[in-house]
């Protein structure tokens, strides 16, 4: 340690006089030195300690979270792996169902019922495709009235499916008509759609006058309703709803079947300005109205990885294809009959997968 002025001072003095020198400071800076580092070395245990809690907690809430997904662990198909992180999907050995390493297909289902087989119909079926070579999500409608085969029961609309058997049946359904591997899916009610729009603040979409009135007529809070007028409008849960199911035009489902993707397309376009503490509180609302069967890994991989998914462009597609349908009557049914099935898959298989 340095020495001071009046240490030398003092070192002079007891040369001269003969007497020995003690720096009675020093043993007190030793003492100061000390308890310094008895004190940093408290402050970093705390701090340690801190975070150890504040890491565990954090664990205790994802795996609560991710605990509170309805799964069903007994989906019985074909299984493909996951690797959202990695972007990679596991090479399907079925050359009947085409599939891309880089694509993940996900169906949307949203129903009036979230357990399968107890008579539930699906109101609306949608494919979400990721695709992780191009940076696009595509989301395909296909209508619910579309005339399917439907595997262990007669041909019927495609909507019955989810009746018979839940997801399940709704995907082997898929994969038999139009050949596209579908990889998880997500199921939620009328109820559960309304949730997720109200936990994110509500969507704003353009409107029509038509469409104002329609959401007004059957909005269950009379005191939020809509000025009539075409235009941008915040939309709640309740009324987000009721716009996806509105068929009152003269362009019935096919109108419908519109809607909701442009309700998909608003929810992806409201989550882009989140980040992921705000995901991650979502995810913890959201996750007792969802049924699916991804895995709890799969979803917090999604979870992390869904920041730079929501950058991705949107596209849309319907099936089947104005140009490939005709109106048909079954057991005094109306339904839609595609003209050309293998044009249907092609059609599909050009969108999801452009090649």
């Amino acid at each position: 340690m340095k020495k001071t002025e009046h240490d030398i001072q003092e070192n002079r003095i007891c040369q001269k006089t003969g007497k020995k020198y003690v720096d009675i400071y020093s043993s007190e800076r030793k003492k100061e030195t000390r308890k310094f580092r008895i004190s940093l070395s408290r402050i970093l245990f705390c701090i340690f300690f801190v975070c150890i809690g504040l890491i565990g907690s954090m664990m205790i809430y994802v795996y609560i979270t991710l605990s509170s997904f309805n799964y069903e662990t007994d989906f019985n198909i074909q299984e493909n792996n996951i690797n959202i992180q990695d972007n990679i999907t596991e090479d399907l050995n079925n050359s009947n169902l085409i599939n891309d390493n880089m694509i993940l297909n996900v169906l949307l289902v949203g129903s009036d019922s979230m357990s399968a087989g107890d008579g539930g119909r699906s109101d609306s079926i949608l494919i979400l495709s990721v695709n992780m070579r191009t940076k696009k999500i595509k989301i395909t409608s296909i209508m619910r009235d579309t005339w399917v085969s439907i595997p262990g029961y007669p041909k019927d609309r495609i909507n019955a499916s989810y009746a018979y058997g839940g997801c399940k049946s709704v995907i082997d359904t898929i994969h038999r008509n139009f050949g596209i591997y579908i990889d998880r899916y997500a199921c939620v009610d009328f109820a559960g759609f309304s949730k997720i729009i109200d936990s994110i603040g509500g969507i704003d979409m353009y409107l029509t006058e038509q469409e104002c009135s329609y959401i007004n007529k059957y909005s269950e809070n009379k005191n939020n309703i809509l000025k009539i007028s075409s235009g941008i409008k915040h939309l709640t849960g309740t009324q987000a709803l009721q716009h996806a199911r509105n068929r009152n035009s003269i362009g019935s489902d096919y109108d419908r079947t519109t809607r909701q993707r442009q309700v998909i397309k608003s929810v992806i376009e409201k989550m882009k300005s989140v980040n992921i503490t705000e995901i991650t509180n979502l995810v913890s609302k959201l996750a007792p109205i969802v049924t699916t069967n991804f895995k709890q890994s799969e979803i917090g991989r999604l979870v992390l990885s869904c920041l730079d998914y929501l950058k991705y462009d949107i596209e849309e597609f319907r099936i089947p294809t104005d140009d490939n349908v005709r109106n048909e009557t079954y057991s005094q049914k109306m339904v839609l009959v595609i003209n050309n099935m293998s044009k249907a898959r092609e059609d599909l298989k050009k969108f999801i997968y452009e090649y």
